[in-house]
């Protein structure tokens, strides 16, 4: 073991170095003695000499530069000191990401120097390492809750929502490409990594600096305890805040009785989708209102309140509204509209769907699986039931296998290879709507059948990011979709639209537009006497769209040209026409599937779980 001894020109009486210093600089002697020792311990030689030289090197350069060698420790310290202070007061939320939310006394600081000024070296140390990966685990998943409550509204839950990660790599290659999708994710791996690497170093650190100086440390953490007690008992504010936080522990509470509360719920719905108000209804006694009737069930994507009633995009889509309104009055139909209150929120759409169709609340992953492998009834499913309709869905955005057909009851799925697009992807959506529409019109509701058809449709062109935007061209112009390759070369690139909050809502608007007008004028040209289409979106588009604390709330409509059928929901009181009221009735997505079956005519026969 190297034996260390003053250099002759450390700082000597007069040298300006202070008494304080030199202790300093004896503490940090002090603590390399110790690590050459444990370095000089069993093990590899050449690693014993490699870190005992530099540890030599360290300790000279500090004794010949001593400002520089104690300016740099003060640095490192409270570099680390700010480091772990963020962690612990790092909001969950984009919005309440502000300086004064850090401008708190975080309890899990105060207990962590009371824990560390009490261990000797080897536990203060395993100490300072845990508390440091805690401290990774505290920010990755406030970092999670802040990309969850900006894209879904909600928070991230440890239990459901690993699942969505892959379906969110696949989002950004579809989007931005396969290099931003895997530079993206090795990113993520790499700033994971990193920040446990610094907050280990930086506990690591403070550890340190608290034990060498113990007795200050000691007094000093004694005080922050009492202050942030007293702050807590009289309740005293900072900035609109409690002054007394406990932010961190408080985040990691949240997420642990979210997880336990969701493996509950897991089992519980189980037990609940095995029970259904029309589990046991024969199938004459199902829909014989609309027997002979086409029915559409159409969801456009994102669809959502805030395209209705927002300032930017609502006066675009009211428009379109308003003028697909009445152009389908002159063609014969008439529309009843109202609101429901989706499962889901700026993505998941799937989740939406399954709600409205099985008229269970299915709002996460778990949730989904569950009922989508049992046989809850859909609503779609209780037309094939009767075996009174042929039953088809055409989702275009749909490119693998999709089990949930059955499930759906579908006797034929026409997937995004099914269609005979030959013209270029508009982003995420392989297709624009009126390509989809009118392939689905020459492929299957144009044909002649024996029986009358149901249709799953779901319409892709106004999904995240709202670039490209499909524009209409003449419908006998459609021929296999090449047409829409100058027009997507001309449209906006889906990497300026997602970085600019202004874009991205002037072009959802634009999007919810060429959606609807697509449908309406779809079914101007080849609905009949015997149509009904009933068309909704499945969910709100991001926050940072449809704004912060906006609701759930979609729009609905019924179209149909017989009369026959819109008395079947006049109870419902609904708005007339494509755009719902203000006040128009809200309702729970889950709730439209038995509204619906009763209106024309089905007769509950309850199953039991």
């Amino acid at each position: 073991m190297p034996v260390f001894t003053r250099s002759s020109d450390a700082s000597q009486p007069g040298d300006g170095v202070s008494e304080a210093e030199e202790e300093q600089a004896g503490g940090e002697r002090e603590e390399d003695e110790r690590e050459a020792a444990a370095a000089s311990g069993p093990g590899p030689a050449p690693s014993r000499t490699l870190l005992g030289h530099c540890l030599t090197r360290l300790r000279t350069w500090r004794t010949r530069h001593p400002r520089t060698a104690r300016a740099l420790r003060l640095a490192t310290t409270a570099l680390a000191a700010a480091l772990v202070l963020g962690a612990l007061l790092l909001p969950n939320t984009l919005p309440a990401l502000k300086a004064v939310s850090f401008a708190r006394i975080p309890a899990e600081a105060v207990i962590g120097a009371v824990v560390v000024l009490a261990l000797p070296r080897r536990p203060r140390l395993v100490a300072a390492v845990l508390y440091g990966l805690g401290l990774t685990v505290l920010t990755t998943v406030n970092l999670l809750d802040m990309g969850f409550n900006e894209y879904l509204g909600r928070g991230f839950n440890a239990a459901l929502d690993w699942d969505l990660l892959p379906d969110a790599q696949a989002y950004v290659e579809d989007t931005l490409g396969g290099g931003v999708a895997t530079a993206v994710t090795v990113g993520a791996v790499v700033l994971v990594l990193l920040v446990a690497a610094v907050m280990v170093a930086a506990t690591i650190r403070l550890a340190h600096v608290l034990a060498r100086h113990r007795v200050r440390a000691t007094k000093g953490a004694l005080i922050a305890g009492t202050v942030w007690v007293t702050c807590s008992a009289l309740g005293l504010t900072l900035f609109g805040g409690p002054i007394a936080s406990e932010r961190g522990a408080g985040a990691l509470r949240v997420h642990a009785q979210r997880t336990v509360e969701s493996l509950r719920d897991e089992a519980a719905f189980a037990r609940q989708s095995k029970a259904d108000t029309f589990g046991n209804t024969p199938p004459g006694e199902l829909l014989p209102d609309l027997r002979g009737k086409d029915v559409i069930f159409t969801f456009i994507e994102s669809y959502g309140r805030s395209a209705i009633e927002d300032p930017v995009m609502a006066p675009g889509v009211d428009r379109t509204l308003d003028a697909s309104t009445t152009a389908l009055e002159k063609a014969g139909f008439a529309a009843r509209s109202g609101w429901l209150t989706s499962a889901t929120y700026g993505g998941s759409s799937w989740l939406g769907h399954s709600t409205t169709m099985s008229g269970l609340w299915i709002d996460n992953q778990r949730r989904y699986r569950t009922v989508s492998a049992g046989d809850h009834l859909t609503l779609t499913k209780a037309f094939q039931k009767t075996g009174a309709w042929d039953t088809v869905g055409v989702m275009p955005g749909v490119q693998k296998g999709w089990p949930e057909e059955k499930w759906y009851g579908l006797d034929k799925l026409y997937d995004a290879f099914d269609l005979g697009y030959e013209g270029p992807k508009f982003s995420w959506s392989t297709m624009p709507d009126q390509y989809a529409l009118e392939a689905f019109q020459r492929q299957v509701h144009g044909k002649k059948r024996d029986k009358p058809l149901m249709s799953f449709v779901i319409l892709t062109s106004s999904h995240q990011p709202w670039a490209p935007i499909p524009k209409m061209v003449g419908w006998d112009e459609l021929g296999d979709g090449s047409v829409f390759d100058a027009i997507q070369k001309a449209g906006n690139k889906a990497s300026d639209v997602i970085t600019d909050t202004t874009k991205s809502r002037e072009e959802y608007g634009k999007s919810i537009q060429y959606s609807v007008t697509s449908l309406t004028q779809w079914l101007e040209r080849y609905g009949t006497d015997d149509t009904v289409l009933v068309f909704l979106g499945d969910h709100q588009p991001i926050a940072r769209v449809s704004g912060n604390g906006a609701s759930r709330d979609v729009p609905v409509s019924i179209v149909a040209k017989d009369p026959k059928v819109l008395d079947k929901v006049a109870d419902w009181k609904w708005t007339e026409g494509l755009k719902p009221d203000r006040d128009a009735p809200v309702w729970k997505m889950s709730s439209f599937r038995d509204r619906f079956l009763k209106a024309f005519g089905s007769t509950p026969r309850p199953s039991k779980g």
